[in-house]
C-alpha cells in the first residue's frame, strides 16, 4: 500500500506547491477538498492544512471538524490552517495593520523542535496574510517569531501539531523544504520511497487489472502528457490501445508529419485525422476567447468520437489529464478559470468509461515518467502547448491566413530558441498574433502589417510563472527573421508580464 500525505486544500493559490514539494521528498501525496478527508484509508501518514484566500472569521470562510483528525494524525497547518486551528481553539486571529506579504526572517525559533532541525538561523520565509495570530491558547507553544509576527510558528503541546504563518513551500522560504522533510520524514515517519520507477511499476499492474483485455481508445495531442499516457498504456496493454491524433488546422508548423512520425517510432497504433477544414468553417468570425476554446473542445469531440466509433467494442476512453488539469478546471472555491481542453465532455457523449493514468502527477513528473519509460528527449521537453492550439495565440478571429502567418512566426521563434540552446531553459514559449497593425517602413516603401508577441516563461508548473530574460542579442535576431521572412508581420514585441497577476496564453 502506497503510503501518503493527505494536503486539505482550503483554496489557496499555493496549494498545489505543497503538493509538488512533498512529492519532490519523494512521498506521495493527494490534495483532496478541505471537507472531503478520506476517512478509514489506513495508507494516510500525515496531514497538510492549506491557506487560503478567506479569513477565519468571514462569514463564507471554509470551515471543518477536525476533531476526527487531530490525534489520529500528525497535522501541519499553513497560513489559514495555521491560523484556523489557533481560532478554533479559542486563541486570536486578528487583521494585520497591513498586509503581511513578501521576504521576512525568523528572529527566533526553538532550535531544538523537530519542525526546526536544520534551520538555519534568522533563515528567510515567505508571508502572505492579511490576518495575523495575536494570541493562542494556553497549550499551544510559541515556536518562532519574525520581527513583525510574535506568532509566526505554534507546536501543540503533547501533540504532534504544528501551524505556520509563513509558507514553506514558496521557493522564497530558504529553508521550506526542510521543514516540510522534517514533517514527513520525521514527524509522520514516511520512507520517502515513491519514485518514477515506483509510479510505473504500481500504474502498470493497476492498468491492467483495471482493463483487462478491454479495448481502449486515447486522444493524442503531440504534448508530453498524452504521450506519456500512451505510452504507459502501450506497456501495460500493448495491441487493445488505439490513438486518434486530430489535426484540427491550428498546430505548430509540419506538426501534425512530425509527431505522427514520433508516434509511430514508439510503436503506438495511431490514426491521423486532418480536420481543419472543419474547425476554420465552424471558427469563422468567431472571437470571443472562451466560445474558441468551446467551439474547438465540441469539434474536437465529435471527430474524435467519429474516429473511435469505426473502432469495434471500445470501453474505455484513455487522456493525458494531469493533477494542474483537475485542479486548475474547478477551483475549490468553485470559479473556473479556464475550461480545459481534456476535462470533460468525451466520455459522456460516447458513453465509454474514463481511464487517466496521469491524473495524478504534476508536469514535471510525468516528464521524469517518460525519461524511466526510455521515451525520446526530444518529446519529454516539448513545451506544453495549449489544446486549441494557435486558435488562442491569434487575438480575434480565426481564418488560415493568419495562421498561416502565426506558423510561419513561431517555427522561427522556437527554431531560434533550440539554435542558441535557451529551449530546454525556457518553460512555455510562443508567439501571438496581436489584432492591430501597426505602420511601418521596408526598402522605401511604407507598410501597414501586423504586429506580434513573442511570449517565454520559466515555470515549474505552469500555477506560476516568470517571464524569461532571454538575451538582446536573440531578440533581435528573432525579431529581424520574423519581419524578413513573415509576410504580413513588420512588427515584434516581448510580452514581459508574470504569472500572476498575467496568464500565460494571452486567451
Amino acid at each position: 500500500m502506497q503510503e501518503k500525505i493527505i494536503i486539505l486544500d482550503f483554496g489557496s493559490q499555493t496549494t498545489q506547491l505543497i503538493g509538488r514539494r512533498v512529492r519532490e521528498l519523494d512521498t506521495y501525496c493527494e490534495i483532496v477538498p478541505y471537507n472531503k478527508f478520506p476517512k478509514g484509508d489506513e495508507s494516510i501518514k500525515g496531514v497538510i492544512l492549506s491557506g487560503s484566500p478567506f479569513s477565519v472569521y468571514d462569514e463564507s470562510a471554509f470551515k471543518v471538524d477536525l476533531s476526527e483528525i487531530r490525534g489520529k494524525y500528525p497535522i501541519l497547518g499553513i497560513c489559514y490552517g495555521a491560523q484556523f486551528m489557533a481560532y478554533t481553539n479559542d486563541g486570536k486571529v486578528e487583521p494585520a495593520g497591513t498586509r503581511e506579504y513578501g521576504r521576512a526572517h525568523l528572529t527566533s525559533f526553538c532550535k531544538d523542535n523537530v519542525l526546526f532541525k536544520g534551520v538555519k538561523e534568522n533563515t528567510q520565509v515567505w508571508m502572505s496574510h492579511g490576518d495575523t495570530i495575536t494570541a493562542i491558547p494556553s497549550n499551544f507553544k510559541k515556536i518562532a517569531s519574525t520581527d513583525k509576527v510574535e506568532i509566526a510558528a505554534y507546536q501543540i503541546e503533547g501533540e504532534s501539531v504544528w501551524g505556520v504563518q509563513f509558507h514553506p513551500e514558496v521557493f522564497h522560504s530558504e529553508d521550506g523544504t526542510q521543514i516540510l522533510k522534517n514533517f514527513v520524514g520525521d514527524v509522520c515517519g514516511c520512507k520517502q520511497d515513491w519514485s518514477p520507477a515506483s509510479f510505473i511499476e504500481s500504474t502498470v499492474a493497476e492498468l491492467k487489472a483495471q482493463l483487462g483485455d478491454d479495448k481502449v481508445v486515447l486522444g493524442l495531442s503531440g504534448g508530453v502528457d498524452s504521450s506519456v499516457a500512451a505510452v504507459l498504456l502501450n506497456r501495460a496493454i500493448g495491441k487493445n490501445l488505439t490513438c486518434i491524433f486530430v489535426d484540427h488546422g491550428m498546430l505548430r508548423k509540419n506538426e501534425f508529419k512530425n509527431v505522427m512520425h514520433d508516434y509511430e517510432c514508439l510503436g503506438l497504433n495511431v490514426i491521423g485525422v486532418d480536420a481543419s477544414a472543419k474547425f476554420f468553417a465552424e471558427l469563422e468570425s468567431v472571437s470571443e476567447p472562451e466560445r474558441k476554446r468551446k467551439i474547438i473542445g465540441k469539434g474536437f469531440i465529435d471527430v474524435f468520437d467519429e474516429e473511435a466509433h469505426k473502432i469495434k467494442d471500445v470501453k474505455w476512453l484513455a487522456q493525458g489529464t494531469i493533477y494542474p488539469d483537475c485542479i486548475e478546471s474547478l477551483s475549490i472555491t468553485g470559479t473556473v478559470i479556464k475550461s480545459h481542453h481534456n476535462v470533460g465532455g468525451l466520455p459522456e457523449k460516447m458513453h465509454l468509461k474514463l481511464c487517466e493514468p496521469l491524473r495524478l502527477l504534476f508536469k514535471d513528473e510525468v516528464r521524469r515518467v517518460g525519461r524511466e519509460l526510455g521515451m525520446p528527449e526530444h518529446l519529454i521537453t516539448r513545451h506544453p502547448f495549449p489544446g486549441p492550439g494557435l486558435a488562442v495565440r491569434i487575438l480575434g478571429d480565426i481564418t488560415p491566413e493568419k495562421v498561416r502567418i502565426l506558423q510561419d512566426a513561431d517555427d522561427i521563434f522556437i527554431q531560434g530558441l533550440r539554435d542558441w540552446g535557451l529551449y530546454d531553459q525556457v518553460w512555455q514559449a510562443g508567439v501571438i498574433l496581436l489584432p492591430v497593425q501597426s505602420v511601418g517602413v521596408m526598402g522605401d516603401e511604407r507598410t501597414y502589417e501586423r504586429a506580434v508577441a513573442l511570449r517565454a516563461v520559466t515555470s515549474t508548473d505552469a500555477m506560476t510563472a516568470d517571464w524569461s530574460h532571454l538575451p538582446y542579442e536573440f531578440l533581435g535576431k528573432v525579431s529581424n527573421d520574423i519581419i524578413n521572412k513573415v509576410k504580413g508581420v513588420n512588427r515584434v514585441t516581448y510580452d514581459i508580464s508574470s504569472k500572476p497577476p498575467a496568464t500565460i496564453e494571452w486567451e
